[in-house]
């Protein structure tokens, strides 16, 4: 035992480091791991979420998105942003079809959105009065009288998995009152990138419970 002993003291005094190497190489493995276990990869400076599994909300089981089918530039992920705006403020790009949460430092949290389709787009500055969680959704009276087939949901089409509302919604104001505009959720993931809708802005709802969950009410919101 003597011997071996002293055999292992004269290899650490020759500068044998191998034990050392195995555990800077075991440390970097387990942040590698940790890091794909949540669903996050690093690419070009942005950190991207690969993180749209099935997700357990409010009792209800939201299905996973097949994200692979979606261009990865609409995933959500950090990005360097530059902006005089203040940290929590919202700006919504409908040409890109991004909108960027303002984060500290440069930065800011982005989204793949869908927007207004021909003859529904809009532009201005509002701010988040009400945000509400798995919402009702209540069709206006003009887009009744384009689909008639909604006047049964005239009172409120209760929440749910099919709720065009999605999991959560935020209600944008202006000096007038109620724009009418929400940043809300949407059961149909596969129209992000695409201008589909009557004028609100949509979210994936694993994007929109993110997003819910940082901005606050009367945050600003900047549609241009």
């Amino acid at each position: 035992m003597r011997r071996k002993w002293g055999s292992n003291r004269a290899l650490i005094a020759m500068g044998d480091t191998s034990g050392m190497r195995m555990k800077s190489f075991i440390a970097v493995a387990a942040v590698a791991l940790s890091v794909a276990l949540s669903g996050c990869t690093t690419d070009g400076g942005s950190i991207f979420t690969s993180n749209y599994g099935s997700v357990r909300d409010a009792g209800y089981q939201l299905p996973a998105i097949p994200i692979y089918k979606v261009d990865r530039k609409y995933h959500r992920q950090i990005v360097n942003y530059s902006t005089k705006e203040k940290p929590g403020t919202i700006i919504v790009d409908t040409g890109a079809k991004h909108l960027y949460f303002v984060m500290k430092d440069g930065k800011a949290m982005r989204y793949g959105i869908g927007v207004g389709k021909e003859g529904f787009e809009w532009s201005g500055t509002a701010r988040i009065a009400l945000k509400r969680e798995w919402p009702v959704w209540t069709p206006p009276a003009p887009m009744i009288k384009r689909k008639p087939e909604l006047a049964k949901w005239r009172g409120g089409m209760p929440p749910g998995l099919n709720n065009p509302l999605g999991a959560r919604a935020m209600y944008l104001y202006n000096k007038g009152g109620d724009s009418g505009y929400r940043l809300h959720g949407t059961p149909e993931w596969f129209s992000i990138g695409k201008a589909m809708s009557s004028g609100c802005i949509r979210l994936m709802n694993q994007d929109i419970i993110d997003l819910y969950s940082r901005a606050e009410v009367g945050a600003k919101v900047i549609v241009k």
